[in-house]
Order: C-alpha cells, then structure tokens, then sequence
C-alpha cells in the first residue's frame, strides 16, 4: 500500500470543509519581504495564490518591495533613510518608489499569476484615484512623501474581483492636487481588507509568527483572541518588530476582517497550509472564541 498517496489523500480530505467554508470569501494577501527575492519561494507563493482562486476564493494582493527600492537607490547613489521602520521619502525617492513598486515589482508578480495559469491585474492606489492619502504628519518629523490613507474607493477592485482577475496592488497613493506617496503596504492591507469585508487578511512574513518567546520557535502560538493578543502587547510577550504587525491585525478585525493571519512567506506552499489545515503553520488573531474553530 502507498502510504503517501494516503497522507496526500487525508491533506485533500482536511481541506474540504474550509474550501466549502470560504468560496466566494475576499482573502486579502500583504506579500513583501526576503521572500520576494527567491526565486523558488516566490514561484510556490504564486501557485498558492492561483490555486486559492481556483478552489472559490478570492484573492487580493497588496505588496511592498523595499529590497528591491533598496537596490535601485544604491545603484542610483541615492541615500534613503527610515525613522520608526518608514522610509524618508524625498521628491527624488518617490519617484524611484512608484518606479520600483508600479513598473517592476507588480508587473512581476502579474507576469507570474499569469505563468501559473491565473489572470491578473496590476494596479496603484493611483489608479482611478483608487487610494486618497495625505502627507503621514509626526511630530517634528518631515516624512517626505510618505502618505497616510483618507479613503479607499473599491469600486475598482470589486469591478476585477468580479470579471474573475487577481487584482495586484502597490501601495502608492495620492492627493487631490496630484502628489504621489509612499505608503506602507502593511496599512494598505489592512485598509482594502476593511473596505471590502474580507473573511481574511494574510500577512506573509519573514518570521514564523507570534511567539511567546522569540527565541524558540516551538513557542509559536498557533491561536490568538483579540484580547489575547492586547495582553500579550501589554505585558510584553509581543515585542521589537512583531508590535506594529500584531497592531495592524488588530486595526483589521476592529474594521470587520474575521481572521488575520501571520505567517512565515518563506516556507514553501504557506498559504496552503495556513487557510486549509486545521493546525495551520502561523498565528491566527480573531475577533473572539467562535472564530477558533473555523
């Protein structure tokens, strides 16, 4: 008997009940980080991504690409500088930003889908004035162009969503006098993910998810309520780096996403394993107990 056809057979056989549960559900996808630059993982990400269309749901993807800003500022001897993990983006920068993010990065990732057998569409919050944002003001800090989202107007999105394309986004946006700004594509994903009801926000990362101690791996909390994790940020379990994105889950759910997810982009088939097994291999935040079991 070949017991792996078997193991293949119960992995399907689990995934069932959640691809009956979430057909036609928004899943909205936050993709950015050192995963954008293997080749190998970016290719199972993308077979994820087409696959979960595939079985009802409806992915958006929302991406960032420091790495690759990174590279083309270095080549351009441009300096770049951040203060609290944004970006100072001077007129020159946002030019390489929009450059980077809307003319490589996105037309990438379409380009992949589209290599996988899935039918996307890249966008900007730039287009159809998709995403209004103003100048990020901190106090006593000049920013740049660095933006801070007012609205999100779906009608764009639902529009591609329905005529059965992935829309693809980059997080720039735009004012009513025409500037361009930069936007942390985190906040872009939790801003599309509210406006458009999604069942999930997913945000595929360079770490495996919360953990009780960042130390251990196998602390990994697979599980956490919404007054779980507000805990957890009180009394310190969640630390450095992890705070802003267990923050941004939270602004999620309290915008109506049912389920957030952290999870680690560099593990092969991620997004498979995460939305359609039971354990799932990341963190899942939600509202209050009844989400748990879903």
């Amino acid at each position: 008997m070949n017991y792996q056809i078997i193991e293949k057979a119960k992995v399907l056989s689990e995934a069932l009940p959640y691809i009956q549960a979430f057909k036609d559900q928004v899943v909205v996808i936050k993709y950015g980080g050192s995963a954008m630059l293997d080749p190998k993982i970016n290719e199972t990400i993308i077979q994820d991504m087409v696959l979960l269309k595939s079985v009802g749901l409806r992915p958006v993807i929302v991406h960032g690409g420091g790495p690759e800003i990174n590279q083309v500022l270095n080549k351009m001897a441009i300096e770049s500088s951040f203060i609290d993990g944004l970006r100072v983006t001077t007129k020159e920068t946002v030019e390489v930003v929009e450059m980077v993010l809307a003319g490589k990065v996105n037309k990438k990732i379409v380009s992949m889908i589209h290599e996988q057998g899935g039918s996307a569409v890249g966008l900007t919050g730039k287009d159809g004035q998709m995403i209004e944002a103003k100048k990020l003001e901190k106090e006593g800090i000049d920013l740049g162009f660095v933006g801070e989202i007012t609205k999100v107007h779906t009608k764009l999105i639902n529009t591609l969503i329905e005529g059965d394309f992935i829309p693809v986004i980059a997080p720039i946006g735009t004012d009513k006098e025409g500037h361009t700004y930069n936007i942390n594509a985190d906040y872009v994903a939790v801003a599309v993910a509210g406006v458009l009801n999604a069942q999930k926000l997913v945000f595929l990362t360079d770490v495996e998810g919360v953990l009780k101690d960042k130390e251990n791996p196998s602390s990994l909390i697979s599980y956490l309520s919404k007054s779980e994790a507000v805990d957890y940020l009180e009394d310190g379990t969640i630390k450095g780096g992890m705070i802003p994105k267990v923050a941004c889950c939270l602004e999620a759910i309290d915008k109506g996403v049912e389920m957030v997810h952290i999870l680690d982009g560099r593990v092969q088939h991620a997004l498979i394993l995460e939305i359609y097994t039971h354990k799932g291999i990341g963190t899942m935040i939600y509202k209050g107990e009844e989400e748990k079991d879903v």
